[in-house]
C-alpha cells in the first residue's frame, strides 16, 4: 500500500485535532496543526479545505477561528479520511478491482486485488482517530504490528 503525502498529512492533522479535543468553543488553527505535526502550512490549508468539504472537519473563520472534528474521533475511521483525500482505498491503474478484465493465467489476479482491498479495509475501517490519538489501537492491529516480520 502506498499512501500519498496528502493522506499522511491529513491523517496526522486530524489525529492532532482528536488529541487536542478541539471543538467549536476551542478550535485549533491551521498554523498550530502545521507546527505540531511539521506539515507545510500552505499544503495543510488545501488539505483542511478538502477535509471540510468531505465532512471530516468543521471550520470557523476569523480571529477566534480554526478547525475541529465534525464527528467524535471514535466515529471517524482512517479509511474515512483516506477516501476523502485520495478516493477509493484500492485501485489498479485507476480502476476498481471488480471492474478489471483479466484473462487466461492472470484471471486470479482480480481475486488477489479484491482480497487485498478487503484486508486494507478491515484495518483502516477498524482503526479510528480516537484510537490513534489515545495510543490504544484495536487488538487485531496490535497483534499484526507486533509480528517482527511486519516490520521488514
Amino acid at each position: 500500500m502506498r499512501l500519498s503525502a496528502r493522506v499522511d498529512y491529513a491523517l496526522r492533522a486530524v489525529v492532532e485535532l482528536a488529541a487536542t479535543g478541539a471543538g467549536a468553543a476551542h478550535p485549533v488553527t491551521a498554523d498550530q496543526l502545521a507546527k505540531a505535526q511539521a506539515i507545510p502550512p500552505k499544503f495543510l490549508e488545501s488539505i483542511l479545505l478538502q477535509l471540510r468539504r468531505g465532512g471530516v472537519v468543521n471550520a470557523q473563520r476569523g480571529p477566534e477561528g480554526g478547525y475541529w472534528l465534525a464527528r467524535p474521533a471514535g466515529e471517524i475511521s482512517l479509511a474515512d479520511v483516506i477516501r476523502v483525500i485520495d478516493g477509493p482505498l484500492a485501485n489498479v491503474r485507476g480502476q476498481r478491482p471488480e471492474d478489471l478484465g483479466y484473462q487466461g493465467a492472470a484471471t486470479s489476479l482480480q481475486d488477489v486485488w479484491i482480497a487485498l482491498r478487503a484486508s486494507e479495509r478491515e484495518i483502516l475501517e477498524l482503526v479510528t482517530l480516537g484510537d490513534v490519538a489515545a495510543g490504544e489501537l484495536p487488538e487485531r492491529v496490535r497483534k499484526l504490528a507486533a509480528d517482527p516480520n511486519a516490520w521488514i
